[in-house]
């Protein structure tokens, strides 16, 4: 067996320990590309878009890549949420990211109407 693109190790990692997790939220992350050490990445589903969701992507991204691909030294999550939003979801998410330990934190603070 061929060892991997650089591209196919990050793919595998996106799926073994990222999708996984961003899927029992509703969401997903595609990879857009890798240039540089830097990996860009969109999110998807119910993450796309959400503040809150970005950085705990960048989080769950960055923590799959030091492992998996360390060529990878940091990762974007491109958006069309401006920068001072996600500043502020930073911010506020820092101190709550210990609590919510894996969860994203909009899908833990959902009502769900039950």
């Amino acid at each position: 067996m061929a060892p991997y693109t650089l591209m196919e190790k990050i793919e595998k990692a996106l799926d073994e320990k990222v999708r996984l997790v961003l899927s029992a939220d509703g969401g997903n992350v595609e990879a857009l590309s890798f240039a540089g050490g830097v990996l860009k990445v969109r999110s998807l589903g119910r993450c796309g878009g959400c503040p809150a969701a970005v950085f705990e992507i960048e989080e769950l991204v960055m923590a799959a890549m030091r492992t998996d691909v360390p060529e990878v030294s940091s990762v974007i999550v491109v958006t069309g949420v401006s920068g001072e939003l996600l500043d502020a979801a930073r911010s506020l998410m820092g101190s709550k990211q210990r609590e919510l330990k894996g969860s994203l934190p909009c899908a833990a603070s959902q009502d769900t109407g039950e």
